[in-house]
């Protein structure tokens, strides 16, 4: 693809992000201009594959037709009423996500972190009214390393003191204990006003995590034993990425709260969702909560769209088996080099652990060599890529990526 006359330099685009945008992202340089399957493009035209995807945002890949279709047919007809009146979309995406995910109700908001907001008012809410909790009082178990969003609440429970240094004073309520402890866990839901536990089944920001088996199956009997609402934050882990279309589905338990966002548009239109049953989500009544946009008809019609792609196209049973391809190609690979110490993931959700520290430039420097041959990925906790692409990649793709990922370590 050539760059056509009077067009900026990947470089031009850059320093203009630096001068005049607010520096809270430390992105990898290289300036995308389009996208298509599992394929972007820079500006000068060069091709790699996405091996991020937005964070997982883009499941079905970039630019899917049907969900850019159906993005172009309702922005043409109607694309905001604010829920001051109905419209004929969202009562049909309504219907579609509760039945597709097991719910009674649905709560659509538009990001993950407003999802989780909605789910910590949700929460609180049910205990005061329903568990009979003293109002103010309630407290919500939450993880060491998790990563719920950056609004001031979500990083009043973070661990991380680069998302919560200089944000204070921090709202209470909150309850850290470590993931993957279920000793942990019994022993913080003694404590008294205990409304809810809320997990990543995955800690994806944290360097994709995996716990034991049996967590989140432990984490379900602790909160029914305990009368306590199981918050799933299934925002990056969720929609088929780990090869389930939820990753509480290995474990084949239910949450009382279900929160998805990221992929729930396929990318193309910020849309989250609050999921529970009607015992919980009856709490939430006229002028508790709401959102201008939060279920519009252009993001419910791309939602729609958006969910019928994963199932029709078989991208859950994709990410199964492709992921199980990809572990198995890097676990043979790392036997023969020093510098990856270990890979973890399920699915298409997966990170390669760095044999350095997290102050360490290593992942990222890697990173950059992955750019230049023709891949893209990101670093997270200093030591450690977080490798998640599309759920539409082939297996030929796929093995084609390990070939660059393998020749691109081997040569570092």
């Amino acid at each position: 693809m050539a760059v056509y006359e009077g067009t900026k330099s990947s470089e031009e685009f850059i320093n203009l992000e630096n001068e005049y945008g607010a520096h809270n992202y430390h992105p990898l340089p290289v300036v995308l201009d389009r996208g298509e399957g599992v394929f972007v493009w820079d500006v000068e035209g060069k091709k790699y594959y996405d091996f991020l995807s937005a964070y997982s945002a883009l499941n079905q890949g970039h630019g899917h037709p049907k969900i850019i279709q159906a993005l172009i047919d309702q922005a043409q007809k109607l694309t905001l009423t604010s829920r001051a009146f109905y419209n004929d979309v969202l009562g049909e995406f309504e219907k579609y996500v509760t039945e597709y995910f097991g719910f009674d109700k649905v709560l659509p908001m538009n990001t993950g972190a407003e999802g989780v907001e909605t789910a910590i008012k949700i929460c609180r809410k049910w205990a005061y009214e329903k568990k009979g909790i003293e109002e103010n009082k309630a407290k919500i178990i939450v993880f060491d390393h998790n990563f719920h969003g950056r609004t001031t609440t979500i990083v009043s429970f973070s661990s991380d003191p680069v998302s919560y240094k200089n944000f204070g004073p921090y709202p209470e309520g909150f309850v850290r204990i470590p993931y993957n402890d279920l000793n942990a866990l019994k022993e913080a839901c003694q404590l008294p006003n205990v409304a809810g536990v809320m997990v990543e089944p995955i800690q994806g920001e944290a360097g994709v995590y995996v716990p034991d088996d049996g967590f989140l199956k432990g984490i379900s009997d602790i909160c029914k034993a305990n009368n306590i609402l199981f918050i799933d934050d299934e925002i990056q882990t969720g929609i088929g990425r780990t090869g389930k279309l939820l990753a509480a589905d290995y474990e084949e338990v239910k949450p009382d709260i279900l929160i998805l966002g990221k992929a729930l548009s396929g990318g193309a239109y910020p849309v989250s969702a609050v999921l529970a049953d009607n015992e919980i989500m009856e709490v939430i009544t006229p002028g508790t909560h709401g959102s201008t946009f939060g279920g519009n008809p252009l993001g419910a019609k791309v939602a729609i769209a958006a969910l019928e792609v994963i199932k029709n196209e078989g991208l859950t049973e994709n990410a199964a088996k492709l992921g199980a391809i990809f572990r198995d190609r890097m676990n043979k690979f790392i036997e023969k080099t020093e510098l990856v110490s270990l890979i973890r993931g399920k699915g298409l959700l997966n990170a390669i652990v760095i044999n350095d520290t997290e102050d360490s430039s290593t992942a990222w420097d890697l990173c950059i060599k992955l750019r230049d041959n023709g891949l893209l990925a990101k670093p997270t906790h200093g030591n450690i890529i977080r490798f998640a692409p599309p759920l539409v990649m082939t297996e030929d793709q796929l093995h084609e990526c390990c070939d660059i990922i393998e020749k691109t370590i081997s040569e570092f």
